[in-house]
């Protein structure tokens, strides 16, 4: 795939502070290249199978994270980093993450050995000894909260490490060779349930691989065109436009790149929120004077989507139509080689596993999986390795306008995923009023950029209700809200219950279908943020 093109192709010379991050197949391992990016680091994770001497002399890193995984050291043929990393080989700092910490002390001569007393969510630490890694984040003898999630217990640490943080159950919670300059945790720093988390991988970053922090957004958008321009050429490119925060960025960032060899096709499924098909005409056609082709084709959705009711069968029945509108839209314009799209990284980690390693498969994204052979095209996804906020901060830096910057999440198979169920054209449009309410009070309140995402559910349930001393027997709306940075975990957002009420009261009363409203109140995990 393209995406692969130019991430191989690196950073020019103006940016050479470069982490890497060496993969186990942990979920949360992007998280870790938050928080560098975070510092003003520019990093790149790779794949423990395709990490070693060679590879890292190339990359010609500071420092290095490994990171977290699924696998038991102590089992047969589970992943190991490169020796050359703790041989000498490179003289290096490394940063080692749960599965990261236990495959150092492993590889290095310590004893890594199964657990009686697990450590999943919460936990207390700690500071037992000085570590430059606490310098202006912790103080000796404090404790602090941190989050684990690992099954398995060190025994012994290798020669010149020490102990620095303990908790209850984990002697070796953090572990120093100040001389080496290797460090590890076994907990999760880069998570938000680790406060000050990201201050420790600062310091990392900063005090111990000496970086100056100079890497930024404005810099990725730099860094971003230059390469695209050198992969595209002459080419044309098809941008698949939805009208959310991530196709729009990515089409504004092309024709910032290349003009007029971009061609928007905006695909109106039939399955938008209110209003939203205008907004993107307006925005686009007229504001930017982006070339754009705008199908509506909800027929052809709606028809395809009839009887169906599992969830992961409507992503894959939208996303082929998606293939189909666009193959039809390039023959239109005389043939395009690339299809652009706002693919994001927690679209990427939930649908496969980002190294093709151990992590399992959450859902299937309809952008995600490459494009089939008949097309003759490839994929452009300069937004792959993003997070939500990161896009935004890109989209400012591109110019478009907080209305757009600004929206919830909204996922490419649009109110299909909202009608647990049997879709049709009155759930649809029942579904959107309500919606409608529920952002427009939202945002009456002056919570919409306090929340992450918000919407509603229209619940393949009906239950029996008394609206003008009249039976009815009419549908139940969910009302979802979560707050988070990044997508990865979120919590539901603490709606008071006047607001509630008040909400669920307009809904009842001016969307007819619905007769009872109900709140979700469940985190990520377990549950993820759309309702499927």
């Amino acid at each position: 795939m393209v995406s692969e093109t130019i991430e191989a192709m690196g950073m020019t010379d103006n940016h050479i502070e470069r982490i890497l991050i060496v993969d186990f197949g942990s979920q949360l391992t992007q998280l870790i290249a938050r928080r560098v990016r975070e510092s003003g680091v520019y990093c790149e994770i790779q794949p423990f199978q395709s990490v070693n001497l060679k590879s890292i002399m190339s990359f010609d890193p500071r420092g290095v994270i490994l990171s977290g995984g699924p696998a038991s050291v102590h089992d047969m043929k589970t992943p190991r980093a490169p020796e050359a990393l703790f041989d000498g080989s490179l003289n290096l700092p490394v940063l080692g993450i749960c599965y990261g910490e236990q495959t150092m002390v492993q590889q290095m001569g310590g004893r890594v050995s199964p657990s009686d007393h697990q450590e999943f969510g919460r936990a207390m630490l700690n500071i037992t000894d000085h570590c430059v890694l606490f310098e202006d984040v912790w103080e000796l003898g404090g404790v602090y909260e941190v989050w684990m999630s690992h099954g398995d217990k060190i025994e012994s640490l290798p020669h010149g490490f020490r102990p620095v943080a303990e908790t209850n159950s984990a002697p070796f919670a953090f572990i120093a060779n100040d001389q080496k300059r290797f460090y590890a945790v076994q907990f999760h720093p880069e998570v938000v349930h680790t406060p000050n988390g990201a201050k420790l991988i600062s310091n990392f970053t900063h005090r111990v691989c000496g970086c100056a922090g100079l890497w930024t957004m404005a810099a990725f958008k730099e860094e971003t065109i230059k390469r695209l321009r050198k992969i595209i050429g002459t080419e044309k490119v098809i941008c698949g436009l939805s009208g959310g925060v991530d196709s729009s960025v990515v089409a504004v960032l092309l024709h910032e790149t290349i003009g007029d060899q971009l061609q928007c096709v905006f695909v109106d499924h039939g399955l938008m929120r209110m209003n939203e098909a205008e907004d993107v005409v307006r925005l686009f056609k007229n504001h930017y004077k982006i070339p754009l082709i705008h199908k509506s084709v909800s027929d052809i959705f709606l028809n395809a989507l009839e009887g169906i009711t599992d969830p992961e069968v409507k992503r894959k029945t939208i996303g082929k139509l998606f293939i189909d509108v666009f193959e039809g839209a390039a023959k239109s314009i005389g043939g395009a080689k690339y299809l652009a799209q706002g693919t994001l990284y927690p679209d990427v980690i939930e649908s496969v596993s980002f190294t093709g390693g151990p992590s399992v498969t959450i859902k299937s994204h309809h952008n995600v999986g490459g494009l089939p052979k008949r097309m003759n095209m490839e994929l452009i996804e300069p937004l792959r390795d993003l997070f939500k906020d990161e896009v935004r901060v890109l989209g400012r830096e591109l110019g478009l306008p907080d209305t757009f910057v600004d929206r919830h999440p909204f996922p490419g198979p649009g109110l299909a995923i909202r009608i647990p169920g049997a879709i049709s054209q009155d759930k649809l449009n029942t579904l959107r009023k309500a919606d409608a309410i529920y952002l427009e009070e939202i945002k009456n309140a002056g919570l919409y950029n306090v929340i992450w995402q918000a919407f509603a559910i229209l619940l393949p349930v009906q239950t029996v209700g008394v609206m003008g001393d009249a039976r009815t027997y009419e549908h139940v709306c969910a009302l979802r809200a979560v707050t988070s940075t990044d997508g990865m975990t979120a919590d539901y957002f603490p709606f008071t219950h006047n607001f509630l009420g008040r909400t669920a009261n307009r809904i009842i009363n001016e969307v007819r279908g619905i007769n009872r409203v109900v709140y979700d109140i469940t985190s990520k995990p377990p549950g993820t943020i759309e309702w499927e």
